[in-house]
């Protein structure tokens, strides 16, 4: 596996998807609000790799 997070910032609305492998969504893509965006992605890269090791 190849897990990935993605991180769309703007400044309307910043987006965050995390991916098991290719073409493998981990969970659907959220928009995060401002006070935690800055941890959002480490807490799902914590979280991917506890399942995929």
């Amino acid at each position: 596996m190849n897990p990935v997070v993605g991180l769309d910032v703007a400044k309307g609305e910043s987006q965050v998807q995390a991916f098991l492998d290719k073409k493998k969504p981990y969970k659907p893509s959220f928009s995060p609000t401002k006070k935690i965006a800055a941890a959002t992605p480490f807490l799902i890269l914590a979280s991917v790799s506890s399942i995929t090791g």
